[in-house]
């Protein structure tokens, strides 16, 4: 990856992990261009992350490495606004009974 490429990776998804009311953010971030040549869309990105206690993995494919940085920093910005909005509380529902749950009297 060419080095304008890299920083214009590091300052999006910065700008994506570093907004204020955000929980702890730590994972990586991975950017590969193919080798292939005949690849519609040689350049692909991964970042895994976990946002507080919430692990989101996002994967992005693109033609060019700033489209590709620009298809995963809207991804994340929205999958790290539902991890920051759904806090710990989670939306499980309880086990049923058979389960191991418990049983209402």
């Amino acid at each position: 990856m060419d080095q304008d490429t890299l920083a214009y990776a590091r300052t999006k998804i910065d700008a994506v992990v570093s907004r204020p009311g955000l929980p702890a953010i730590t994972g990586e971030v991975r950017i590969v261009r193919a080798a292939a040549h005949h690849a519609n869309r040689p350049w692909s990105a991964t970042a895994d992350l976990h946002v507080g206690s919430r692990q989101i993995v996002v994967l992005a494919e693109e033609a060019t490495g700033t489209e590709v940085v620009d298809q995963l920093q809207d991804r994340l910005r929205r999958q790290t606004d539902k991890a920051a909005h759904s806090g710990g509380a989670g939306h499980r529902t309880s086990a049923p009974p058979w389960r191991g749950g418990q049983q209402s009297a």
